[in-house]
């Protein structure tokens, strides 16, 4: 797979396809490792010389996290000088992009704003944006496992190669065993999780955790309002519990303050938010017992400082008793920064990184080679 460093890429025009994805509460946009880490590549494009657009997505179609990238460009331009433009194939977008002058850069709007995104081939967005550019890079390790437009089509028509983050990930993981390790699996994305349940021991947390303490009998009252459109994997997951261990309490949110409650004390009328005290001094003494540690996302919602305790107790005992981790999702590496705790890998993956884990085949790596 070749990088920056194979191309001369001085008066080209760069599309760079970066990962800006970031915790949105109140559609108001919070700062993220993601922003700040995908700096690296755009000051090396932009020290290089290029005219670099910029294409990245925020959330999903129908989500409450699904806005424009407006506010991304304002927090990109604390570190660099960054045009937004609310256009993506348009006339408008069209313009800015011809009229781009070395060392310049360019954040288009959020890709997943156009359906055709979600359907890759010669589609409207290749046909349009492809006559323009010279060159892809590809800095989005963490949506590699996506067939997408931006990820899987423009390398079949464009000189390609990988942006630093993408480059430093794979470098990483090619040095990292952790056959046999511990699996604590949490985040907003439990249907992710699903592929590591093969024998290794796991600590479900977060959203995966409420979903396996369902699909061990358990009614959680309110909650389950709020798991709806995840309910779907109790089937799947009935068959494969075996090695989990799930939450024995939980923070729910009661009149804006944190409230633990026992398994038993469920169904409740409260939306759950964290693990509890009680499940953070058991999965604790599995740490302890580990010899490798696998984690990804956070145990609790971490943007509120309230509901991050499970995760920074888990983090801090993870490094506390020195065992070799692996670290992976976006959120969760939110929360480490808060932590200011090291850890032999820390990835802003965590779909991607799992699947590579799980030993699948990533298209967007595989489209690079």
């Amino acid at each position: 797979m070749k990088t920056l460093s194979d191309f001369n890429l001085k008066n080209k025009t760069v599309l760079l396809r970066t990962d800006l994805n970031s915790d949105v509460v109140n559609n108001k946009l919070l700062p993220s490792e993601r922003i700040k880490k995908s700096v690296k590549t755009i000051l090396e494009l932009k020290k290089k010389k290029a005219k670099v657009v910029i294409l990245a997505h925020q959330g999903r179609p129908k989500e409450s996290d699904f806005i424009s990238l407006k506010q991304h460009a304002k927090l990109l331009n604390k570190y660099v000088k960054v045009k937004f433009v609310k256009n993506i194939i348009g006339k408008k977008a069209e313009k800015e992009i011809k009229n781009l002058k070395s060392g310049e850069i360019l954040l288009l709007e959020n890709i997943r704003f156009l359906k055709d995104e979600f359907n890759p081939g010669k589609n409207k967005i290749i046909k349009k944006l492809i006559p323009l550019l010279d060159f892809y890079v590809n800095d989005a390790f963490s949506i590699c496992h996506r067939k997408q437009t931006s990820i899987t089509s423009f390398p079949k028509y464009l000189p390609h190669c990988a942006g630093r983050l993408l480059e430093q990930e794979v470098k990483a993981l090619k040095k990292i065993k952790i056959k046999n390790c511990l699996y604590i699996l949490g985040g907003a994305k439990p249907e992710d999780n699903i592929k590591l349940l093969k024998g290794n021991k796991v600590l479900a947390c977060g959203l995966f955790g409420q979903l396996c303490t369902i699909a061990k009998g358990k009614n959680f009252g309110a909650q389950n309002r709020y798991l709806k459109n995840k309910l779907y994997l109790i089937k799947k997951l009935k068959k494969k519990l075996k090695n989990v261990l799930t939450p024995v309490d939980f923070a729910v949110k009661v009149n804006k303050k944190r409230k633990e409650l026992l398994l038993k004390e469920f169904p409740s009328k409260y939306e759950i938010f964290d693990i509890g005290k009680k499940t953070i001094k058991e999965y604790i003494a599995e740490i302890k017992k580990a010899k490798a540690i696998y984690m990804k996302g956070p145990a609790g919602f971490c943007a509120d400082k309230k509901f991050c305790k499970g995760t920074k107790a888990i983090l801090n005992a993870i490094t506390k008793h020195k065992r070799f981790s692996l670290i992976g999702g976006g959120h969760l590496n939110d929360a480490i920064k808060t932590n200011k705790n090291k850890f032999n890998h820390i990835s802003l993956s965590g779909g991607a990184l799992l699947r590579y884990i799980a030993g699948e085949k990533l298209p967007g790596l595989e489209v690079l080679k």
